[in-house]
Formats: C-alpha cells, structure tokens, sequence
C-alpha cells in the first residue's frame, strides 16, 4: 500500500480558507491524502466557513486554528499557501517539499448582512 502524501495548507488565520480546503481535500481523496491545515496568526474556526461547507455536506465543526509551529518537525509533501500574506511570511516550510500559492480572497474580509457574508463564504 502506498504511504499517503501529506499536504499542509497555511493561511494567516487559518479561520477560513485554509480550513475549507483542508475539509475539501479531506472528503474529496481522504485515501490519497493526510490534509493538515494552520496559520501564521491562528485565531478561530469562522462560523460562516463551517456553514458553508455544511451545505455541500462536509463537516468541518471539529476543527480548530491550528499553528504553523504544530508542523514545524513534519514532513509536508506539498505546502499550501492560499493567501498572499502566509506566503510572505511563510516563504520556506521546514519539511516541505513540493510548494504550490494560489491566493484567495478573504471571505472573512466581507461585510453586510449574514447571507452576504455566507455568500461569500459560498464563492470560496
């Protein structure tokens, strides 16, 4: 049997995109794939991102902000970064081996009523 690859997504917060796209990966290749997610400035899991997933009937209600620093001593086949600033901060991972950047928008960043802010959670 194959190992799994590892693949470490990083985010400022990691309160949003980073947890989605760990949640995603997770489902999506759960047999290919150990999905890890953290950020630079850890803060809370954001209830709209929770939601959002729910809906496409992924579960990430258990998750929590994780730090970089929880992963500092793993091997990482690939490293995500999925905005801007993880990336500035963030330019060498030890353990990392492969490194990919695709920059999100912040759905976080968003404001206006409950469903505008979901939706854009939604877009994510």
């Amino acid at each position: 049997m194959l190992k799994k690859k590892r693949v470490l997504f990083i985010c400022t917060h990691n309160s949003a995109r980073s947890q989605m796209a760990e949640g995603l990966l997770r489902a999506m290749y759960r047999d290919k794939y150990e999905v890890f997610s953290a950020g630079t400035h850890p803060t809370f899991v954001n209830p709209y991102a929770i939601k959002a997933m729910e809906e496409i009937g992924i579960d990430i209600s258990s998750h929590y902000s994780k730090s970089v620093n929880e992963f500092l001593d793993m091997e990482i086949d690939y490293v995500v970064t999925v905005c801007d600033s993880a990336k500035e901060e963030c330019p060498y991972f030890p353990g990392g081996k492969y490194y990919v950047h695709r920059s999100f928008e912040d759905p976080s960043a968003v404001t206006g009523s409950s469903e505008e802010k979901l939706n854009a959670f939604r877009k994510r």
